[in-house]
């Protein structure tokens, strides 16, 4: 039999990981190299604890339209490996994985450690090596093999695959190697925004509201959350991945227009009249008029001076307009952005052109393999980031297996 081959990944997240857990441990030495003490942190922190694996989207078609950057190559990726394959191979190690209403899929035990025990133990059942606080310095290449330094010592390596996620230092390494580099900017960020209108409302949710960046003519929709520094939910989080660069430029300073209640203000209106017909004497304060809290209902009149124990016979017309501008396209300045929970996305990283898609190999390096983070790819919120690791760290290891 030939001898076995060294493989080295450097990086130990959710794509180094998965690439380690499918090689063939009678054909290759493996080992993992993460800087950090910990293993799998972001596996670990995802889904606030519960790790959000991947998405209930099996259309491999349907599936790209998640990631704005990275849909067009991803489409082959997701044919050979999707979110069905990463259920049935968790559920086949005795994870068993549940769909929840808004399609994301998570452990049923609810613990980001199911996952990490099953990809931990794979790798260890497998005799590969697991060595933390590991720092790569710098990556050369002689002949047929790599050299991996490190502050403490060196490895050599037929093949290396690459997941180090996003960090600068991990990009000028592999940017040293010939490779070009994408300026990273962060996607999946909430809005800072001062407004008389959310203070005091930190918790408030909307089930399906609309957001629109006027001056890029580009709109979302979803839930929405009011936070103590701004808006967050869903709705914010699509915006910011999809016009990540775009907001980078404008250094997160722009204005918005929120439709609370995805309803044309002449939909709102019909609505308001009909109430105040059937209600003429109940009080403002007290209507339920649409599908928002009484917190906020209450917020809106406060801001706009109306009195709350007026009776809806004696609202004004232009009482009404105040409120129809405020809940159907009320504009906030957004000042700042802040970092949704401790989920970090960047947009940037390797070029996706010097990539093979057909088994996510470097065209410029010989031997070399990269995924995760590292690259040029990113989607929204809802698993579809780790879905593209364990598909890209599939193909990896499909391909060095048969070598």
């Amino acid at each position: 039999m030939s001898k076995k081959k060294r493989v080295i990944i450097i990086g130990g997240g959710a794509a180094g990981f998965f690439t380690a857990a499918n090689l063939d441990e009678k054909k290759f030495y493996v080992t993992i190299l993460e800087q950090n003490s910990d293993v799998l942190q972001k596996v670990k922190i995802s889904g606030g604890g519960r790790c959000n694996v991947t998405h209930a989207c099996f259309d491999p078609r349907e599936l790209v339209g998640f990631y704005p950057r990275g849909n067009r190559e991803l489409l082959s990726v997701f044919t050979k490996f999707q979110p069905g394959d990463t259920m049935d191979w968790f559920e086949s190690r005795n994870v068993p994985l549940k769909i929840e209403k808004d399609n994301r899929i998570f452990p049923t035990t609810d613990s980001s450690q199911s996952i990490m025990n099953a990809l931990i133990n794979e790798v260890r059942n497998k005799g590969f090596e697991i060595k933390n606080q590991v720092s790569v310095s710098e990556i050369i290449k002689d002949e047929d093999l790599y050299f991996i330094k490190t502050k403490s010592e060196s490895y050599t390596a037929e093949v290396v695959v690459y997941t180090t996620g996003s960090s600068p230092k991990s990009l000028r390494i592999i940017e040293n190697l010939g490779h070009n580099i994408i300026e990273p900017v962060p996607s999946l960020f909430t809005f800072n925004i001062k407004d008389d209108l959310l203070k005091d409302l930190p918790g408030t949710s909307f089930d399906n509201a609309e957001i629109k960046i006027p001056s890029l003519k580009t709109e979302e929709s979803g839930p929405l959350l009011i936070t103590h520094w701004g808006l967050s939910g869903p709705a914010v989080l699509k915006l910011s991945a999809w016009e990540a660069r775009t907001l980078a430029k404008l250094k997160y300073k722009f204005d918005i227009e929120v439709n609370f209640i995805s309803k044309s203000i002449s939909e709102a209106e019909e609505i308001l009249k009909n109430f105040k017909n059937d209600n003429p004497k109940k009080s403002v304060g007290q209507s339920k008029i649409y599908d928002i809290t009484n917190r906020f209902w209450n917020k809106v009149l406060e801001v706009n001076k109306i009195n709350p124990e007026k009776q809806m016979a004696n609202l004004s017309k232009k009482e009404m307009d105040q409120i129809f501008e405020y809940i159907c396209q009320k504009r906030f300045s957004v000042i700042e952005k802040s970092t949704f929970k401790d989920e970090f996305v960047t947009a940037g990283g390797v070029d996706l052109k010097e990539i093979n898609f057909k088994n996510m190999s470097s065209k410029i390096l010989p031997d070399f393999y990269i995924a995760g983070e590292v690259l040029d790819i990113d989607a929204v919120t809802g698993g579809f980031n780790f879905q593209a690791c364990w598909s890209e760290a599939w193909l990896i290891a499909q391909h060095i297996n048969i070598r």
